[in-house]
């Protein structure tokens, strides 16, 4: 009998949210130690899948199906192939270190625990749906505990950045839903199965355009897409240091993902008539995202913005349709997950100290603090692509495979790695050189905690800056095979 490994990766931080609601409010360090657990559970059970993963495979695997309402043909259908099984790793591995990054989470420690497992839970779920009212409810269940972690445990405008992200992404949802049942109402038997609406691609080029545009709302506010974007500065600032590294390096994705894994290969015509306006909208998000980066006097809202930039890159790669294009928009999405959860980890580390985000108002923190500046150089030199680490090999790919199409885009969309390099090197040189400043000297470097939570995301993103292979390995048969289909080979 198979092991039911999607169901355990996924619902692993849900039995462990469920001990906790049972545990008593004062024993915080009982709480903490089992989010730390179940957490830790869904990471091994991620490696095990990477592990027994058949990278020749360019289909479903792991999969289970079971009937779960069947007046409707609603099925409990779970399954991971090249493209989602790097984002199930990525989710498990960011939720694993958020945890330990929300040790020092002190008021009501019990809820948010409990609110983050949820989190974690409904995250995954996406990436493992392949029915289509599944993969939605996961994609609501994440909106009810990210609302809270940031409503609650977030900073002095908390309430109006938590309403201001539902209130976006509800409205993309709803407009998924209307999609998803138009969907449904179209095929004959009714049917919510993602990966048989894939392979018989059963709508017609006028359907499929309106339905694109429904299903892009929703993905895009989630990638974010100019001009939907607005939602995610407000978020960041005000969110806790752990969230943020959630909503950066797992939430966003989910969105390009959804471009992915949906509207791509079952709206294959519509997605090759919005290609140019994708690309279009691409290199708004590269060049507008990284100079509003460079205007930011606030750390976070500049590695905020920064994010919005280097999402650009990922709908480059997903618009140009080539196999190294894409190759290179998942493999971006990865590196961009693992990065910028290392600069909102450390912006954390600095803030904890401080208790302000001023850029200007540090200096000479290299002195007072080696440790943390090392590696908060290495993160930056990562995300302004810096050859040898993650960030160079994902958008010199996503470049290749794109100039072929989009020739005077991409030239366009080289200037975001320049601007990038400017506002990263400026932030440097403000912040750790010149003169040490004396309120600053008592600060200790960073601690055992810290580090545990940061190590291994800088040798992730080294390794695969160093040696890609074993992480494109994982996606090129099934992305491949996407590419094929979109291009019509």
């Amino acid at each position: 009998m198979q092991i039911p490994i999607l169901t355990l990766v996924t619902f692993a931080p849900m039995i462990g949210m469920i001990i906790v609601l049972f545990m008593n409010n004062k024993s915080e360090k009982g709480v903490k130690t089992v989010s730390t657990v179940f957490s830790g559970l869904s990471l091994v059970f991620s490696v095990l899948l990477l592990a027994k993963f058949n990278r020749s495979i360019a289909g479903f695997q792991f999969v289970e199906r079971a009937s779960w309402i069947p007046p409707i043909n609603v099925w409990y259908h779970l399954g991971v192939d090249g493209l989602s099984i790097t984002m199930v790793f990525l989710t498990a591995l960011l939720s694993f270190v958020a945890v330990i990054a929300s040790y020092g989470i002190m008021d009501r420690v019990k809820q948010y625990f409990a609110l983050f497992l949820l989190l974690q839970t409904a995250m995954t779920g996406v990436f493992v749906a392949l029915d289509f009212f599944l993969f939605y409810v996961f994609w609501e269940a994440m909106l009810v505990p990210m609302y809270f972690l940031i409503g609650i445990w977030g900073g002095p405008n908390r309430e109006y950045a938590a309403i201001k992200f539902f209130l976006y992404t509800l409205l993309g949802s709803v407009a998924m839903l209307l999609a998803i049942l138009a969907m449904y109402f179209s095929t004959t038997p009714h049917t919510f199965d993602i990966v048989q609406l894939s392979m018989t691609h059963p709508f017609a080029p006028r359907f499929q355009m309106i339905v694109f545009l429904a299903l892009f709302l929703g993905f895009a506010i989630k990638v974010p897409v100019f001009p939907f974007h607005t939602w995610l500065p407000d978020a960041h600032v005000e969110a806790p240091t752990a969230i943020s590294v959630i909503l950066a390096g797992v939430l966003l994705k989910m969105g390009a993902y959804g471009i992915l894994r949906v509207s791509y290969p079952i709206l294959p015509d519509a997605a090759r008539s919005f290609a140019f306006p994708l690309a279009i909208l691409a290199v708004i998000n590269i060049v507008y995202g990284a100079l509003v980066a460079m205007a930011q006097t606030d750390l976070k809202k500049l590695v905020a913005y920064s994010s919005v930039s280097h999402m650009g890159y990922v709908l480059l790669g997903i618009a140009a349709m080539t196999t190294t294009g894409m190759n290179g928009a998942v493999m971006q999405m990865f590196a961009h997950g693992i990065i910028t959860g290392s600069l909102f980890l450390l912006v954390g580390v600095i803030y904890d100290r401080a208790h302000h985000r001023d850029i200007d108002g540090f200096g000479g923190l290299a002195v007072q603090l080696p440790i943390f500046t090392g590696i908060m150089s290495l993160a930056c030199f990562a995300s302004l692509g810096l050859p040898g680490l993650a960030g160079f090999i994902a958008e010199f790919m996503v470049f290749v495979g794109a100039f072929p199409i989009f020739k005077p885009i991409v030239i366009i969309s080289a200037l975001g790695i320049v601007i990038t390099a400017g506002y990263f090197l400026w932030m440097l040189q403000r912040m750790f050189l010149g003169k040490p400043q004396e309120k600053y000297a008592g600060f200790p470097d960073m601690s055992t905690r810290e580090l545990v939570s940061l190590v291994p995301l800088q040798i992730l993103t080294v390794f695969i800056g160093v040696y890609p292979w074993p992480l494109i390995g994982f996606m090129d048969t099934t992305i491949s095979a996407l590419s094929h289909l979109m291009r019509g080979i």
